[in-house]
């Protein structure tokens, strides 16, 4: 430090002897740290998204949204949005919490972007020509209501006449209550499509996600003819508290989990989120003729 450079600032202290200089605080933006709710690791965000949503400490799956979920499986920019501009109603002008399901789909919609909460098109697989859904759990938790089911009915119906190989990535809170029966008939409609498509020889593979729950499972989720899942992904109809005071017992230790189903035989198979695009296609391969 030259002569004519100022002492830094030190406080003093009790006792009167100057303290240690003291630097400025630094802001850390918000966003850049996340922490794994399974291994309580603190994790640079932009490491995670590079590795795939996935903790690189104890490879917990974060959930992905639809859009993330197509970047991840197909090959770039391959696939083709198909029945986008269906757009979801409120036929029973429900409202709660002093909100209309009317809002409710607008707020939605602004926070993802996404006219619904599943997208559905063609897309390649590592070269494999497929049909894709992807649903979305930021969207209304990916409640499966009239438009969902339409746009999935669809995109069976589709792959049915083409005679591609039909893939859908489910996430899901179960049926949208909000539109009564209108929303519990995409579960029969989707059903009755998939058992065409089955008739007509296809090839579906169903790929479950954290989490798929309610009238998704007890429909089109489970009707796969090859059901793949993610590690520790909850998969189930109704709510474990519900299930305990239905049948007065203690459930078992993970119970609902994939690894729980994969051992009782509900699926065939957890793949790693980082091998499933590599799984799909050995399956493709392996199925069709």
């Amino acid at each position: 430090m030259s002569q004519t450079d100022p002492e830094p600032t030190r406080p003093y202290d009790s006792s009167g002897f100057a303290g240690p200089a003291m630097r400025e605080k630094r802001d850390i933006p918000d966003g850049l740290w996340l922490r794994c709710p399974d291994c309580e690791e603190m994790l640079y965000r932009k490491t995670v998204a590079e590795n795939q949503e996935v903790c690189p400490e104890c490879q917990h799956h974060f959930r992905l949204s639809g859009e993330q979920r197509i970047a991840h499986l197909t090959d770039p920019d391959s696939f083709e949005e198909m029945f986008a501009d269906l757009a979801p109603a409120d036929p029973l002008k429900f409202s709660w919490d002093g909100k209309t399901l009317a809002d409710r789909i607008s707020a939605e919609q602004t926070k993802t972007g996404q006219i619904e909460a599943v997208r559905t098109g063609v897309a390649y697989i590592k070269g494999r020509r497929v049909a894709l859904g992807a649903m979305d759990g930021d969207w209304l938790m990916g409640s499966l209501g009239s438009v969902v089911g339409e746009k999935i009915t669809r995109l069976i119906e589709f792959a049915t006449e083409e005679k591609l190989p039909l893939v859908i990535v489910c996430v899901s809170g179960g049926a949208r209550m909000h539109e009564g029966a209108l929303s519990l008939m995409q579960m029969a409609k989707t059903s009755a499509a998939l058992a065409r498509f089955d008739s007509a020889d296809g090839l579906f593979i169903s790929v479950l996600s954290d989490p798929t729950t309610g009238g998704t499972t007890a429909s089109f989720a489970m009707l796969g003819d090859l059901i793949i899942a993610e590690p520790k992904a909850l998969i189930g109809f109704a709510g474990q508290r519900v299930i305990a005071n239905t049948i007065k017992s203690e459930l078992p230790e993970g119970f609902q989990r994939a690894e729980f189903l994969l051992e009782h035989g509900f699926i065939d198979r957890i793949v790693h989120r980082g091998e499933l695009r590599s799984e799909l296609a050995r399956l493709i391969d392996y199925c069709v003729r």
